[in-house]
Protein backbone atom coordinates (compact mmCIF):
# COMPACT_ATOMS: atom_id res chain seq x y z
CA UNK A 1 0.00 0.00 0.00
CA UNK A 2 1.24 3.49 -0.78
CA UNK A 3 0.58 6.64 1.16
CA UNK A 4 0.97 10.51 0.14
CA UNK A 5 1.62 13.10 2.74
CA UNK A 6 1.68 16.77 1.74
CA UNK A 7 2.76 19.05 4.07
CA UNK A 8 5.82 21.42 5.26
CA UNK A 9 9.30 20.32 6.77
CA UNK A 10 10.47 22.60 10.07
CA UNK A 11 13.44 23.03 11.36
CA UNK A 12 12.73 22.77 15.39
CA UNK A 13 15.47 24.81 17.34
CA UNK A 14 15.64 23.88 21.34
CA UNK A 15 18.00 26.58 22.53
CA UNK A 16 20.47 25.52 25.12
CA UNK A 17 19.72 26.99 28.96
CA UNK A 18 21.11 30.55 29.40
CA UNK A 19 24.84 30.02 30.22
CA UNK A 20 25.42 26.70 29.74
CA UNK A 21 27.67 27.46 27.11
CA UNK A 22 26.08 24.59 24.65
CA UNK A 23 24.59 24.77 21.50
CA UNK A 24 21.10 24.85 19.90
CA UNK A 25 19.74 21.65 19.54
CA UNK A 26 18.36 21.47 15.86
CA UNK A 27 15.97 18.72 15.56
CA UNK A 28 13.82 18.00 12.21
CA UNK A 29 10.14 18.13 12.22
CA UNK A 30 7.06 19.79 10.95
CA UNK A 31 4.02 17.54 11.55
CA UNK A 32 3.14 15.90 8.11
CA UNK A 33 7.43 15.07 7.21
CA UNK A 34 6.72 13.14 11.30
CA UNK A 35 3.88 11.66 9.70
CA UNK A 36 5.94 10.59 6.95
CA UNK A 37 9.24 10.03 9.01
CA UNK A 38 7.14 7.68 11.04
CA UNK A 39 5.98 5.56 8.51
CA UNK A 40 9.07 5.13 6.77
CA UNK A 41 10.23 3.76 9.92
CA UNK A 42 7.07 1.60 10.51
CA UNK A 43 8.20 0.00 6.82
CA UNK A 44 5.73 1.82 4.57
CA UNK A 45 5.73 2.53 1.15
CA UNK A 46 5.87 6.70 1.75
CA UNK A 47 6.14 9.63 -0.35
CA UNK A 48 6.12 12.83 0.95
CA UNK A 49 5.65 16.10 -1.12
CA UNK A 50 6.81 19.15 0.85
CA UNK A 51 8.85 22.20 0.29
CA UNK A 52 12.90 22.39 1.62
CA UNK A 53 15.32 25.00 0.65
CA UNK A 54 19.23 24.14 -0.32
CA UNK A 55 20.86 25.21 3.76
CA UNK A 56 21.72 23.16 6.00
CA UNK A 57 18.50 22.66 7.47
CA UNK A 58 17.05 21.40 4.61
CA UNK A 59 19.95 19.02 3.69
CA UNK A 60 19.78 17.70 7.68
CA UNK A 61 15.93 17.07 7.27
CA UNK A 62 16.29 15.35 3.61
CA UNK A 63 18.63 13.47 4.89
CA UNK A 64 16.68 11.80 8.09
CA UNK A 65 13.72 11.27 6.12
CA UNK A 66 15.53 9.20 2.89
CA UNK A 67 17.25 7.26 6.17
CA UNK A 68 13.87 6.06 6.78
CA UNK A 69 12.74 5.30 3.43
CA UNK A 70 10.78 8.13 2.31
CA UNK A 71 10.97 9.52 -0.87
CA UNK A 72 11.20 13.52 -0.92
CA UNK A 73 9.76 15.16 -3.81
CA UNK A 74 10.72 19.01 -3.36
CA UNK A 75 7.85 21.18 -4.69
CA UNK A 76 9.58 24.50 -4.63
CA UNK A 77 13.19 25.58 -3.27
CA UNK A 78 12.14 28.50 -0.40
CA UNK A 79 15.25 30.94 0.43
CA UNK A 80 15.45 29.15 3.90
CA UNK A 81 14.32 26.20 5.61
CA UNK A 82 11.43 26.91 7.38
CA UNK A 83 11.99 26.84 11.22
CA UNK A 84 10.12 26.43 14.80
CA UNK A 85 12.26 27.71 18.00
CA UNK A 86 10.96 25.13 20.59
CA UNK A 87 10.02 26.06 24.19
CA UNK A 88 9.50 23.04 26.75
CA UNK A 89 7.88 23.67 30.16
CA UNK A 90 8.62 21.83 33.43
CA UNK A 91 6.84 18.65 31.73
CA UNK A 92 8.24 18.32 28.68
CA UNK A 93 5.29 20.07 27.03
CA UNK A 94 6.19 22.31 23.54
CA UNK A 95 5.66 25.64 22.42
CA UNK A 96 6.72 27.25 19.31
CA UNK A 97 7.79 30.59 17.82
CA UNK A 98 7.74 30.02 13.96
CA UNK A 99 9.50 31.75 10.81
CA UNK A 100 7.81 29.59 8.13
CA UNK A 101 5.85 30.44 4.80
CA UNK A 102 4.06 27.58 2.44
CA UNK A 103 3.88 29.25 -1.07
CA UNK A 104 3.22 25.17 -2.69
CA UNK A 105 2.06 25.78 -6.03
CA UNK A 106 2.34 22.35 -7.48
CA UNK A 107 0.26 18.47 -6.96
CA UNK A 108 1.49 14.70 -6.36
CA UNK A 109 4.34 13.51 -8.36
CA UNK A 110 4.00 11.59 -11.63
CA UNK A 111 3.44 8.13 -11.52
CA UNK A 112 0.32 5.55 -10.03
CA UNK A 113 -1.93 7.93 -7.61
CA UNK A 114 -1.35 6.72 -4.10
CA UNK A 115 -3.86 4.33 -1.95
CA UNK A 116 -3.74 6.93 0.72
CA UNK A 117 -3.37 11.06 1.10
CA UNK A 118 -2.76 12.22 4.25
CA UNK A 119 -2.60 16.18 4.48
CA UNK A 120 -2.59 18.54 7.87
CA UNK A 121 -1.17 21.41 9.88
CA UNK A 122 -0.21 24.14 8.31
CA UNK A 123 0.28 23.11 4.81
CA UNK A 124 -3.47 22.53 4.69
CA UNK A 125 -4.78 25.69 5.98
CA UNK A 126 -1.89 28.62 5.39
CA UNK A 127 -2.49 30.62 2.00
CA UNK A 128 -1.29 30.65 -0.75
CA UNK A 129 0.06 26.67 -0.56
CA UNK A 130 -3.06 25.40 0.71
CA UNK A 131 -5.01 25.76 -2.51
CA UNK A 132 -2.11 23.72 -4.09
CA UNK A 133 -3.11 20.98 -1.11
CA UNK A 134 -7.01 20.64 -1.24
CA UNK A 135 -6.85 20.88 -4.83
CA UNK A 136 -4.88 17.75 -5.12
CA UNK A 137 -7.13 16.32 -1.77
CA UNK A 138 -9.86 16.64 -3.66
CA UNK A 139 -8.47 15.16 -6.87
CA UNK A 140 -6.73 12.12 -5.54
CA UNK A 141 -9.92 11.18 -2.93
CA UNK A 142 -11.61 9.85 -5.67
CA UNK A 143 -9.07 6.77 -5.28
CA UNK A 144 -7.49 7.63 -2.52
CA UNK A 145 -8.51 7.33 1.01
CA UNK A 146 -8.02 10.40 2.87
CA UNK A 147 -6.42 11.16 6.90
CA UNK A 148 -6.33 15.16 8.20
CA UNK A 149 -4.59 16.02 11.42
CA UNK A 150 -5.18 20.10 11.80
CA UNK A 151 -1.93 20.23 14.60
CA UNK A 152 -3.22 23.84 15.11
CA UNK A 153 -0.35 26.65 15.17
CA UNK A 154 -2.69 29.64 16.26
CA UNK A 155 -0.13 32.11 15.43
CA UNK A 156 -0.19 31.16 12.31
CA UNK A 157 -3.88 30.66 12.15
CA UNK A 158 -4.83 34.03 10.96
CA UNK A 159 -8.34 35.35 11.65
CA UNK A 160 -10.78 32.69 13.85
CA UNK A 161 -13.74 32.36 12.42
CA UNK A 162 -11.68 31.77 8.61
CA UNK A 163 -9.43 29.54 10.57
CA UNK A 164 -12.00 27.05 11.93
CA UNK A 165 -13.81 27.25 8.25
CA UNK A 166 -10.61 25.69 6.86
CA UNK A 167 -10.57 23.25 9.21
CA UNK A 168 -13.62 22.28 8.79
CA UNK A 169 -13.31 21.95 4.79
CA UNK A 170 -10.07 19.69 5.69
CA UNK A 171 -12.18 17.31 7.81
CA UNK A 172 -15.09 17.29 5.29
CA UNK A 173 -12.56 15.72 2.83
CA UNK A 174 -11.57 12.98 4.82
CA UNK A 175 -11.76 9.88 5.70
CA UNK A 176 -9.77 9.93 9.17
CA UNK A 177 -9.22 12.98 11.20
CA UNK A 178 -6.96 13.12 14.54
CA UNK A 179 -7.11 16.15 16.77
CA UNK A 180 -5.53 16.92 20.28
CA UNK A 181 -7.54 18.09 22.75
CA UNK A 182 -5.34 21.24 22.74
CA UNK A 183 -6.77 22.08 18.82
CA UNK A 184 -10.26 21.36 19.85
CA UNK A 185 -10.36 24.06 22.69
CA UNK A 186 -8.35 26.42 20.27
CA UNK A 187 -10.93 25.61 17.74
CA UNK A 188 -14.05 25.32 19.84
CA UNK A 189 -13.78 26.43 23.22
CA UNK A 190 -16.97 26.53 24.65
CA UNK A 191 -17.63 22.45 23.31
CA UNK A 192 -16.67 19.48 24.43
CA UNK A 193 -14.19 17.31 22.47
CA UNK A 194 -16.78 14.41 22.25
CA UNK A 195 -19.36 17.02 20.68
CA UNK A 196 -16.65 18.01 18.60
CA UNK A 197 -15.93 14.99 17.67
CA UNK A 198 -19.27 13.77 16.81
CA UNK A 199 -20.27 16.81 14.75
CA UNK A 200 -16.70 16.27 12.69
CA UNK A 201 -18.13 12.46 11.98
CA UNK A 202 -21.10 14.56 10.86
CA UNK A 203 -19.13 16.71 8.03
CA UNK A 204 -18.02 13.18 6.66
CA UNK A 205 -15.06 11.31 8.18
CA UNK A 206 -16.06 7.71 9.16
CA UNK A 207 -13.22 7.66 12.35
CA UNK A 208 -12.37 10.71 14.59
CA UNK A 209 -9.42 10.68 17.16
CA UNK A 210 -8.82 12.74 19.58
CA UNK A 211 -5.65 12.65 21.87
CA UNK A 212 -5.93 14.27 25.34
CA UNK A 213 -1.85 13.73 26.69
CA UNK A 214 -1.36 12.09 29.62
CA UNK A 215 -5.28 11.28 29.82
CA UNK A 216 -5.60 8.91 26.89
CA UNK A 217 -7.36 9.18 23.58
CA UNK A 218 -10.61 7.92 22.18
CA UNK A 219 -11.79 7.18 18.39
CA UNK A 220 -15.64 7.72 17.59
CA UNK A 221 -16.47 5.42 14.60
CA UNK A 222 -19.47 5.08 13.03
CA UNK A 223 -21.26 3.24 15.59
CA UNK A 224 -18.38 3.00 18.27
CA UNK A 225 -16.74 5.33 20.99
CA UNK A 226 -13.75 3.89 22.32
CA UNK A 227 -11.31 5.24 24.96
CA UNK A 228 -7.85 4.20 25.58
CA UNK A 229 -5.89 5.06 28.62
CA UNK A 230 -1.95 6.59 27.97
CA UNK A 231 0.62 4.08 27.95
CA UNK A 232 3.20 4.89 31.27
CA UNK A 233 6.15 6.18 30.11
CA UNK A 234 8.91 8.65 31.20
CA UNK A 235 8.87 12.10 29.29
CA UNK A 236 11.89 13.78 28.02
CA UNK A 237 9.37 15.99 25.83
CA UNK A 238 6.20 15.65 23.64
CA UNK A 239 7.90 17.24 20.43
CA UNK A 240 6.07 14.69 17.64
CA UNK A 241 4.39 12.51 19.74
CA UNK A 242 0.90 13.20 18.32
CA UNK A 243 2.44 12.52 14.40
CA UNK A 244 3.84 9.12 16.43
CA UNK A 245 0.06 8.53 17.37
CA UNK A 246 -1.21 9.15 13.31
CA UNK A 247 1.92 7.38 12.54
CA UNK A 248 0.52 4.51 13.93
CA UNK A 249 -2.87 5.17 13.60
CA UNK A 250 -2.57 4.93 9.44
CA UNK A 251 -0.15 1.88 9.64
CA UNK A 252 -2.98 0.10 11.59
CA UNK A 253 -5.70 1.32 9.05
CA UNK A 254 -3.38 0.25 6.45
CA UNK A 255 -4.95 -1.63 3.57
CA UNK A 256 -8.63 -0.95 4.64
CA UNK A 257 -10.61 1.23 1.98
CA UNK A 258 -13.77 3.37 2.59
CA UNK A 259 -15.87 0.94 3.02
CA UNK A 260 -13.75 -1.02 5.86
CA UNK A 261 -13.14 2.35 7.67
CA UNK A 262 -16.72 2.61 8.45
CA UNK A 263 -17.34 -0.76 9.63
CA UNK A 264 -14.58 -0.44 12.00
CA UNK A 265 -16.27 -2.29 15.89
CA UNK A 266 -15.36 -1.62 18.71
CA UNK A 267 -12.24 -3.77 19.08
CA UNK A 268 -10.96 -2.49 15.86
CA UNK A 269 -10.77 0.77 17.70
CA UNK A 270 -9.79 -0.62 21.05
CA UNK A 271 -6.83 -2.13 18.89
CA UNK A 272 -6.08 1.08 17.04
CA UNK A 273 -5.74 3.36 20.28
CA UNK A 274 -3.33 0.94 21.85
CA UNK A 275 -0.97 0.16 19.04
CA UNK A 276 -1.37 4.41 18.36
CA UNK A 277 -0.49 5.17 22.17
CA UNK A 278 2.41 2.87 22.48
CA UNK A 279 4.20 4.65 19.45
CA UNK A 280 3.50 8.30 21.34
CA UNK A 281 4.63 6.49 24.22
CA UNK A 282 8.49 5.65 22.71
CA UNK A 283 8.54 8.91 21.05
CA UNK A 284 7.75 11.12 24.35
CA UNK A 285 10.45 8.67 26.09
CA UNK A 286 13.13 10.38 23.87
CA UNK A 287 14.34 13.72 22.70
CA UNK A 288 12.96 15.10 19.39
CA UNK A 289 10.37 13.62 16.90
CA UNK A 290 11.84 10.04 17.41
CA UNK A 291 8.96 7.55 16.51
CA UNK A 292 9.53 3.74 16.77
CA UNK A 293 9.97 1.39 14.11
CA UNK A 294 8.12 -1.63 13.81
CA UNK A 295 10.66 -3.84 15.99
CA UNK A 296 10.13 -1.51 18.98
CA UNK A 297 6.48 -0.25 18.53
CA UNK A 298 5.92 -4.55 18.70
CA UNK A 299 8.04 -5.13 21.55
CA UNK A 300 5.98 -2.48 23.65
CA UNK A 301 3.06 -3.82 22.18
CA UNK A 302 4.07 -7.49 23.81
CA UNK A 303 5.00 -6.31 27.12
CA UNK A 304 6.94 -4.06 29.27
CA UNK A 305 9.85 -2.93 26.56
CA UNK A 306 8.66 0.81 27.03
CA UNK A 307 9.75 1.00 31.14
CA UNK A 308 12.75 -1.36 31.10
CA UNK A 309 14.18 0.89 28.34
CA UNK A 310 14.58 -1.83 25.52
CA UNK A 311 12.43 0.98 23.24
CA UNK A 312 15.05 3.09 22.83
Amino acid sequence: MSFLVIGECVADIVPAPAGSGAADRVHPGGSPANVAHGLGRLGRDVTLLTQLADDDAGRLIEARLRAAGVRVEVGERPPRTPSAVVGLDADGRAAYRFDIAWTLTGGAPAGPAPDHLHIGSIAAVTAPGAAAVLAETERLRAHATVSYDPNVRPALMGGHGAAVSRVERCVALSDVVKASDEDLAWLYPDEEPRAVAARWRGLGPALVLVTRGAAGSFALGRDHLVEAEALPAAVVDTVGAGDSFMSAVLDGLAGRGRDALGALGADDLDALLRRASAAAAVTVSRAGSQPPDRAELEAVLRGDALRSGRAR
